[in-house]
């Protein structure tokens, strides 16, 4: 009898846990794009992640976050709306309040845009992260407790502080390289459910020869 993998469509993976909510079967913006197995833990209430937890977010831009990562309580993505003119002497945004303030919504156009915030495959998020506009996050990358990230974060890099700063590589280069051809998270389902212990606490070497299996 073969194991049966995890399923990815169930909002609470943990149903004597609600706080506990699988993001992609919970996201309906058209802007916010999440991976399988995704998780946000949050005693208060995790459901309203989309909109306690995502800032901001008029669009144009994306949020986008892959696969098998873990979000802290607290954890949030500031998105580009939060943006204000800072070239004149007031940075307030007048024409947002309305009455014939609204005529001089040119003024709000064509603010700088970093563009998408994304987030790679198999990053955590400790209790409080803040992630700026138009960061890219790389694959394995874990962002500590209260860490505010307002520039890139490279493949399983380890970041924290305000603004938060490279504390070192969960592994050496050469390591990082094999790990992302391997690229366990885009393996089917029932191949991960078959090497979870391999995924979670074996050597790279290891993984390549889980990997090679499936091939």
């Amino acid at each position: 009898m073969p194991a049966l993998p995890a399923d990815p469509t169930v909002l609470h993976p943990m149903p004597e846990q609600p706080r506990v909510v699988l993001l992609k079967p919970l996201v309906k913006s058209p802007l916010i794009e999440v991976g399988e197995f995704s998780y946000y833990d949050d005693p208060d209430d995790a459901t309203a992640f989309e909109t306690r937890n995502v800032l901001y977010h008029y669009g144009p831009e994306k949020l986008v976050i892959g696969k098998f990562c873990a979000l802290g309580t607290g954890t949030r993505f500031l998105m580009n709306g939060a943006n204000h003119r800072m070239d004149g002497p007031s940075t307030f945004p007048f024409p947002t309040m309305g009455g014939s303030w609204a005529e001089h919504f040119d003024l709000l156009t064509g603010l700088p845009n970093p563009g998408d915030t994304v987030v790679g495959h198999d990053v955590w998020f400790g209790n409080g992260a803040t992630v700026m506009p138009g960061v890219h996050i790389g694959h394995g990358a874990i962002i500590a407790t209260g860490a505010v990230v307002t520039s890139d974060v490279p493949d399983y890099g380890i970041v924290g502080g305000n603004p938060a700063r490279l504390i070192r590589t969960r592994h050496e280069e050469r390591d990082i390289a094999r790990l992302l051809a391997v690229a366990w998270w885009d393996w089917p389902l029932e191949h991960i459910t078959e090497h979870v212990r391999t995924i979670m606490s074996g050597t790279v070497t290891e993984l390549e020869q889980a990997a090679a299996v499936r091939r």
